[in-house]
């Protein structure tokens, strides 16, 4: 017992030394709305907040954020947007939160490479989406609803302008709803880089045309299609089945009701894109200025036009996230009952009854206490001892051994 109780204090010293070293705080905190998601399972469905505070002016911005978030409870699933607040990461905000930074000056644009520094410096940053990919990856949240994803812009072969988010959709396994690519990029090039980072592209609905944000059609082809929210739950699921690290788009048409004339809409980039450069706009100032002057060009349809899809999205994010969660709870249930198991194909029959086996067969020096049993796939392990009475009689030609 000594012994125990000097052994029991000398790990307690360690870990305390190595909790000293290494902090085992979360990097985010969950709003109470999501924080109660989680405790009971429901579907969460990621939102960013770049949309909030550089994509639309004030009042239309906080207006959309919150009926976004609305349509997503409506369907069954909760909202989560996210941002950084005061240096801290924050998964699902309330309604104070998005107030403030809807309002607030100087925000910050929150992609990979400026987390660390707005969060040591306890900034206000809004995540594009790549910023929220990362934060619904730490969160395991793996539905993203947004407008549209970044890309490679026009002249990128020279200035190799190319967004973060098509990097951080090859390393995730998040499924990120979109109405495609923003058509002030150059889309055939962005497909291309998608492919090469092993990004699988689905269009949603009738045909497999890749839309161009304020426009159904890009007139280029998406690789795959996915009828119905079911079907692409059923890509997510058979993703993460396979335990692939690149994620998924499905881009999902703008309603035709609210698609704009693909010519006045080029012709409203192409003269943006001008007074862009005459102006040296660059880098990632270089979407918001473009979208702003869209809007006046367009006199304010394209802004009707991005908010429209980005409701018609969140309602398609909260029917694929409700599905997964589904698909999830079905294969829950399976292992629970040990049903459909793959473990032990060939070596044990497998059905839903549970296999009670124990370690108790002779073992070499070389091999380990405890191993796994190589003959049977069953699911719990009996660790006991049996007391054996023997007796032994001597006789002339040797010992009589009776159990």
């Amino acid at each position: 017992m000594a012994y125990l109780a000097k052994y029991i204090s000398r790990s307690s010293r360690l870990i305390a030394f190595y909790q000293r070293g290494y902090s085992t705080a979360s990097p985010f905190v969950f709003s109470e709305e999501v924080s109660c998601a989680k405790s009971e399972g429901k579907p969460i469905v990621a939102l960013e907040s770049t949309i909030i505070t550089h994509g639309m002016p004030y009042p239309q911005n906080l207006e959309t954020a919150k009926q976004v978030e609305n349509i997503i409870r409506e369907r069954g699933a909760i909202p989560a947007t996210i941002a950084i607040l005061k240096g801290q990461l924050t998964v699902g905000l309330s309604e104070d939160q998005l107030s403030y930074l809807a309002q607030a000056k100087g925000v910050v644009k929150a992609s990979r490479r400026d987390l660390a520094p707005i969060a040591a410096a306890k900034l206000d940053g809004a995540t594009t989406v790549a910023g929220t990919i990362i934060a619904a990856q730490l969160a395991d949240i793996p539905v993203f609803v947004t407008g549209g994803i970044g890309g490679v812009h026009r002249h990128g072969e020279d200035t190799l302008d190319i967004s973060a988010d098509l990097n951080e959709l090859g390393r995730s396994n998040t499924l990120v709803v979109c109405s495609g690519v923003k058509s002030i990029l150059d889309i055939r090039r962005t497909l291309e880089y998608l492919e090469t980072q092993g990004v699988c592209v689905c269009a949603f609905g009738d045909t497999s045309d890749f839309p161009a944000f304020y426009t159904a059609r890009s007139g280029f082809t998406a690789p795959h299609r996915v009828a119905n929210a079911l079907e692409a739950a059923r890509v997510l699921h058979a993703a993460r089945e396979l335990q692939l690290s690149s994620g998924t788009v499905i881009a999902v048409p703008i309603p035709q009701e609210y698609a704009m004339d693909e010519k006045i809409i080029e012709d409203a980039i192409a003269g943006a894109l001008k007074e862009a450069e005459k102006q040296g706009v660059s880098g990632k100032e270089v979407t918001p200025f473009i979208l702003s002057a869209v809007v006046k060009a367009t006199s304010g349809a394209s802004l009707h036009a991005n908010i429209a899809l980005i409701k018609n999205n969140a309602k398609v994010g909260a029917d694929i996230a409700v599905e997964f969660k589904k698909l999830k709870n079905v294969d829950n249930s399976r292992n629970a009952f040990n049903i459909g198991s793959s473990k032990g194909v060939g070596k044990c029959s497998s059905n839903s009854s549970r296999h009670f086996h124990t370690s108790c067969s002779r073992r070499t020096d070389d091999e380990p206490l405890f191993s796994a049993n190589k003959n049977c796939d069953g699911d719990v392990l009996v660790i006991g001892g049996a007391n054996v009475d023997r007796t032994y009689r001597l006789k002339e030609d040797g010992v009589q051994v009776s159990l």
